[in-house]
C-alpha cells in the first residue's frame, strides 16, 4: 500500500514540483491551495502524511495545523511544514500548534522523501 501524500501550497509552481518529486518516490499525492483546502482534502483524503506551507491565503499553515490537531482530532497524522521562512520563533510556534518536522524551500526532492519515510508508517 502507498503513503498517501497532502501537500498544501499557495503556489501552484511548488505544488507542481512537490508532486512530480512525491509521485516519482511512489508516493500518492492530492494538492490542496491553502488551509481551508487542505482542511477538506485532510477530511476526504485521508492521508497518511501532510506538507504545509505557511504563509498562504484564508487559512495560513499555523490556523491549518491547529485545526488538524483540534478540531479533525488527527493528533497522530505527521504534519511537515515546507516555507521559506527559518526565523527560530516561527519554528516554535509551528511545534506548539503541532507540527513534526520543519524543511526550508527550496527543497530537495530526496531530504524531502526522506523526511517523509521518518515519520510516516510504510
Amino acid at each position: 500500500m502507498s503513503v498517501k501524500i497532502l501537500a498544501i501550497d499557495d503556489s501552484r509552481t511548488i505544488r507542481e514540483m512537490l508532486r512530480e518529486a512525491l509521485t516519482s518516490a511512489g508516493f500518492v499525492v492530492d494538492l490542496a491551495v491553502d488551509g481551508l483546502d487542505g482542511l477538506d482534502r485532510v477530511r476526504v483524503f485521508s492521508p497518511d502524511v501532510v506538507i504545509t506551507d505557511i504563509n498562504m491565503p484564508r487559512m495560513n499553515g499555523f490556523e491549518f495545523i491547529t485545526a488538524v490537531r483540534k478540531n479533525i482530532k488527527k493528533t497522530a497524522l505527521p504534519i511537515l511544514v515546507l516555507t521559506t521562512e527559518s526565523a527560530q520563533d516561527l519554528k516554535e510556534k509551528a511545534r506548539a500548534a503541532g507540527a513534526t518536522a520543519w524543511i526550508v524551500k527550496p527543497f530537495d526532492g530526496d531530504r524531502l522523501v526522506s523526511a517523509i519515510k521518518r515519520v510516516s508508517v510504510m
